[in-house]
């Protein structure tokens, strides 16, 4: 009688997250994500979890494991000096999962509890991945094949160079391995002793990064279709040539303008070597963006270079990528948008397409979502500490887009501080796709439309 109330139990459960799943598959995306991280919060609790065999600081522990599972990389301690081994896989395996994207998440969880995705699942994803309806499948095994194959390979060109560290066999594995999956889902999480700032023109060290980086910013379908289409480049999707070019535009820009700004100020590539503030500005591009992995302290950059970056992080990376931001297709249809109005265009278009008008506005509802986020943090960390504009404005921007460069205030937070950038984090994470989502499939007709009347713009 006890195992048939347990089974029933089972199966109530089961049936209420396959309804969730059906009717509210954004939902099901945050309540999955918001378990995660509490699950990583406990185990961060854990006396075990930390080197001095104490437990953290709830605060601590709830901001690391939104970090890591939010692939952000801002941190309140130190992750190599402060967490245990135990600790450190747990942060390991929170940006493993989170880095494998929050629909891909809601649709494996789908597909697992009711045996097949559903036709809304099925168009979340779609929307999300900008793959057909019947791709999805196939994008879900590609987002782990692609995932683990590119993490190996930046797992075996960082080994042999932690070996050459005259590190022990066992620390060069788990160095290596750590970072090949940091670098990749552009999480910015460090366990070296030493810091990456210790290997500043080590271009065997820093090269991994920048180039496991970028594939992780670029989004998976984009290496779907270039997977698909790479003898033949003219046939790649609209969404793949649209971020391509921008994304290594921006990477471009970037690299030079932050060169420039900073070329002269003693504090950054003043002291440098010409290789070594080449390499710099060539890893600000991709870690601007995404990953947030610095050679330098950028708490010593100057303010202009700030501004850029807060710019560049906002932004973010690829749709459907280990990056945050408002993405960069995002930023390629808003300018798209502008020229046209510029030219007196109708339409909207770009490499031979015209981009929809329903696009547009969700790009513009994106963007305002985002903002809208950004100044509410701003303003409250404002009313709560006693920082400047400009540096509370880079934190914040940095946990929305999930980037994780940091002017070195974070630590000095008040713990109501903390928290806000830990919703932040969830936010930036979830809340741009989830709502984009939403947005898209809420889309209805309308048989009587009112009458047309142009306001004032400007």
């Amino acid at each position: 009688m006890a195992k048939q109330r347990r089974v029933s139990k089972r199966a109530k459960v089961r049936e209420s997250i396959d309804h969730l799943a059906r009717t509210s598959p954004a939902r099901l995306v945050v309540m999955v994500f918001a378990a995660i991280i509490l699950v990583m919060t406990l185990l961060l609790s854990l006396p075990i979890a930390t080197t001095t065999g104490k437990p953290a600081p709830l605060v601590d522990a709830v901001f690391t494991s939104t970090s890591a599972v939010c692939v952000t990389g801002l941190t309140v301690v130190n992750t190599a000096s402060y967490w245990s081994l135990f600790g450190q896989i747990v942060i390991m395996l929170g940006i493993l999962i989170g880095g494998l994207g929050v629909m891909t998440l809601a649709s494996i969880l789908a597909l697992a509890v009711s045996r097949h995705i559903g036709l809304t699942q099925r168009m979340l994803a779609a929307i999300e991945k900008t793959a057909s309806l019947g791709k999805v499948g196939a994008l879900i095994r590609t987002v782990i094949v692609t995932s683990l194959t590119c993490e190996s390979i930046i797992f075996i060109a960082l080994l042999p160079r932690f070996l050459t560290l005259n590190e022990s066999v066992g620390s060069a594995i788990w160095h290596a391995l750590f970072q090949s999956i940091s670098i990749f889902n552009n999480a910015g999480l460090i366990n070296l002793p030493e810091g990456i700032d210790a290997h500043l023109g080590d271009w065997w060290m820093i090269t991994p990064v920048i180039l496991g980086t970028f594939l992780g910013a670029l989004g998976f379908p984009v290496m779907l279709d270039l997977k698909e289409n790479w003898r033949s480049p003219h046939k790649l999707s609209l969404h793949s040539k649209l971020t391509i070019t921008t994304y290594l535009a921006v990477w471009l820009f970037t690299a030079i303008v932050i060169a420039c700004s900073e070329w002269n100020n003693r504090g950054t590539f003043g002291s440098m070597s010409t290789s070594e503030s080449l390499q710099t500005s060539i890893l600000f591009g991709v870690n601007s963006r995404s990953s947030g992995i610095s050679t330098i302290d950028v708490g010593q950059m100057t303010r202009g270079s700030w501004f850029l970056l807060d710019v560049l992080m906002f932004i973010g990376g690829g749709s459907a990528s280990t990056a945050g931001g408002i993405k960069v297709s995002t930023l390629a249809v808003m300018i798209l948008a502008i020229m046209a109005e510029a030219r007196g265009d109708r339409d909207v278009e770009a490499f031979h397409r015209r981009i929809p008008p329903s696009v547009v506005r969700l790009s513009v509802a994106v963007t305002g979502l985002g903002s809208i986020m950004v100044v509410t943090a701003i303003f409250f960390l404002l009313s709560v500490t006693d920082y400047s504009m400009d540096v509370i404005g880079f934190e914040v921007i940095s946990a929305f887009a999930t980037v994780g460069l940091s002017t070195g205030i974070t630590p000095d937070l008040p713990i109501i501080g903390k928290y806000s950038l830990v919703m932040l984090m969830f936010a930036g994470r979830t809340g741009t796709m989830t709502v984009a989502a939403a947005l898209a499939l809420r889309e209805r007709r309308r048989v009587i439309r009112m009458p047309e009347e142009r306001p004032i713009i400007g």
